[in-house]
């Protein structure tokens, strides 16, 4: 036995070994090959961007010939320097800017050229020098992020290199929200040094619009200092259909709430006019994604219709209507087919009738229109692929193709991409007119030069550290959080509510630091040590057979607790008298667990302190549910994705939340 057990021991290492050995290996490959590649690059680019001083006027000389080219005079106006640089691009660089990709940046702040284990999601990225220099590529969405100083850096460094292309058109770079106590894993994954206000439904939950637009203006700020420029955000969408997994990024059911919160949250980001000090803001996703069938988000092929069964199409189309009232710059549509209403059944994007029918013409929509990421290409990682593209209804297309549809429906730019030469392909091939792309262009770098990147790209990294993250930002976002916590139960003993406990109360906790805990109660290490429990807990979800790895970041499936799990919730309430609060990312059947509990709270992203400070009397609880809690699955599968507030009895309605002082 003991021979065996040697045996399999040195086997076990010998296979580990080799593993790491194969390992280093590819990775040597890939340094090696990406080393080779950056320099091919590099070659391709020219001088950086010198400074003259021309009859006393001080201008950058973008293009490196010497003189004052009319784009590069501060002085004329918008469209004239558009139509002049415009007039200087070739094929190959107006479908650079045709695309905004994803990047990554290493953990000092220089630009990221190979893949690095420390960084999950690089394997998903092109080089950087690569994607500037040689695909003329030059809007980047930025996935992963740093340390404030390190982003700012990383800007500098990003624009210095695209000083060396030959018209020195600077970088323009986006993010999904950064600013949110709870993050969806592929959405700026980590807030860290930004503020942290609790996440969009949260806010709704304050349903106030000066909270809001104090939220986009902190963000605009914090933005600015890292050299952000746009905002992959506000998400519009309308909860209708409580399975969808995207619900936390939305302002609730309510096309009234979110239509006012909306309008004051791209007011902060963009002001009143867009300018030097405005981030563009990309509402998403017209023409609103929330009926998804079952609650499935399109991201994934087992699902691909957007559906209207209570003929509510419309409805879903007034928090963009708020959103043109505000001006917001840009939009992207969703992954969804339009089901059984009438219209072509492929993606928004390639929808003609959406784009064009919708968008442009019935709204008047000059700005600019980004597909959602991902509909061209497949995401490949060592040539296998990780997530097919999501171009439902153009499956049989080619990416060529996809993009000559897309064009032709009325979109501008396409997300997270980085394919040019399809364009360029597209064009040689008389599938497409330069001439359209030039209407595209013309919108991208006319925004690039309304928010002076042409005049200044650069930040003050010293600043950044100032701003970002300061304390006033904090303490704003800390309030939000507290302000945000919905109070759905406190139940009475004695004739006296048993919120908020007093201090001292010896607690036993669950999913709670005990470091925080142990400065509002005695904290103990069994139940029946306990006056009270206080346990945080997620609402359920399950994994979406057929999605994926990347599936399991996605919420969904149904809103009940397993039986295991539930179970284990319950025996401890059944212990001690419990407090429960449950992070509501999606609304949660909890019948059993609510009836059960002393108290109930629900929370949209807030840490541990913000929940103690309810639950002790620190705060007083005033949010507002953003959105009706069901009251069992069968009452959910009977509601229809489009309608909102038609769950049947609800457990607990729209706008319900209770207070300590009436």
């Amino acid at each position: 036995m003991k021979k065996l057990l040697k045996y399999l021991l040195r086997t076990v290492g010998a296979l580990i070994g080799a593993v790491i050995l194969l390992l280093a290996v590819g990775f040597l490959v890939i340094k090696i090959s990406t080393v080779r590649a950056e320099k091919k690059a590099r070659a391709l680019g020219g001088p950086e961007v010198k400074t003259i001083t021309t009859e006393g006027y001080t201008f950058r000389d973008l293009n490196k010939n010497g003189k004052l080219d009319v784009y590069e005079d501060s002085r004329k106006p918008v469209n004239e320097r558009v139509e002049d640089l415009l007039s200087q691009m070739n094929l190959e660089e107006k479908a650079g800017t045709m695309f905004f990709s994803m990047i990554g940046m290493n953990g000092d702040g220089s630009p990221a050229e190979s893949p690095s284990l420390s960084n999950p999601f690089s394997f998903m990225f092109m080089g950087t020098t690569k994607m500037i220099l040689q695909k003329k590529i030059n809007h980047f969405n930025i996935l992963l992020g740093t340390g404030k100083k390190e982003m700012a850096a990383w800007n500098n460094s990003l624009q210095k290199l695209a000083e060396r292309t030959r018209l020195g058109i600077p970088v323009t770079i986006g993010t999904d929200p950064r600013n949110h106590f709870s993050n969806n894993p592929l959405a700026s994954a980590f807030a860290g040094d930004f503020s942290q206000f609790p996440e969009p439904i949260g806010l709704a939950a304050i349903g106030d619009s000066l909270t809001v637009a104090e939220f986009a203006d902190i963000a605009r700020r914090e933005y600015l200092a890292v050299g952000i420029r746009v905002a992959l955000h506000p998400q519009v969408d309308l909860a209708t259909e409580p399975r969808w997994g995207r619900i936390n990024s939305t302002f609730g059911e309510d096309a009234a709430l979110s239509s006012r919160l909306a309008y004051a949250y791209i007011k902060g980001f963009q002001g009143d006019t867009m300018g030097p000090c405005s981030v563009a803001c990309m509402t998403k996703h017209f023409p609103g994604g929330g009926p998804q069938k079952d609650g499935i988000d399109p991201h994934f092929k087992v699902q691909k219709g957007q559906v209207y069964p209570g003929n509510n199409f419309n409805y879903h189309l007034l928090p963009f209507e708020a959103a043109f009232r505000a001006g917001t710059a840009e939009i992207m549509p969703y992954y969804g087919v339009p089901r059984g209403i009438g219209m072509e059944e492929v993606g928004m994007s390639f929808n003609k009738e959406i784009i064009t029918g919708l968008l442009r013409e019935k709204y008047k929509f000059d700005g600019i229109v980004c597909t959602d990421w991902g509909i061209i290409s497949d995401w490949k990682v060592f040539g296998r692929t990780i997530m097919t593209a999501r171009c439902w209804g153009m499956e049989s297309y080619s990416g060529e193709d996809r993009i000559v549809k897309a064009l032709n429906a009325g979109v501008d730019q396409f997300g997270g991409e980085t394919v040019p030469e399809l364009i360029v392909r597209a064009v040689k091939a008389g599938k497409l007119s330069e001439s359209r792309l030039d209407t595209s262009v013309r919108r991208l770098i006319r925004m690039k030069f309304i928010q002076g990147l042409f005049d200044d790209p650069y930040v003050d990294e010293n600043k950044a550290v100032e701003i970002v993250g300061n304390p006033a930002f904090r303490a704003a976002g800390e309030l939000a959080q507290r302000s945000s916590v919905v109070l759905l139960k406190n139940d009475t003993i004695d004739k006296k509510a048993v919120l908020p406990l007093k201090k001292g109360t010896r607690i036993y906790i669950e999913n709670i630091d005990p470091e925080v805990a142990a400065e509002y109660g005695q904290v103990v290490k069994k139940p029946s040590e306990a006056d009270f429990a206080i346990l945080r807990i997620k609402a359920p979800s399950g994994v979406l057979k057929g999605a994926g790895i990347l599936g399991r970041l996605f919420s969904s499936g149904d809103l009940d607790f397993r039986e295991k799990e539930k179970s284990k919730i319950l025996r401890l309430i059944d212990k001690v008298p419990s407090i429960v609060d449950i992070y509501t990312d999606r609304p949660a059947v909890i019948p059993e667990i609510a009836a059960a509990s002393r108290g109930l709270l629900a929370n949209y992203g807030c840490s541990d302190a913000a929940i103690l400070d309810v639950v002790f009397g620190v705060f007083n609880p005033v949010g507002k549910l953003p959105v009706e809690m069901p009251s069992s699955m069968d009452a959910v599968r009977k509601q229809k994705e489009d309608v909102p507030f038609d769950s049947e009895n609800p457990a607990f309605r729209f706008g319900y939340g209770l207070s300590y002082h009436n």
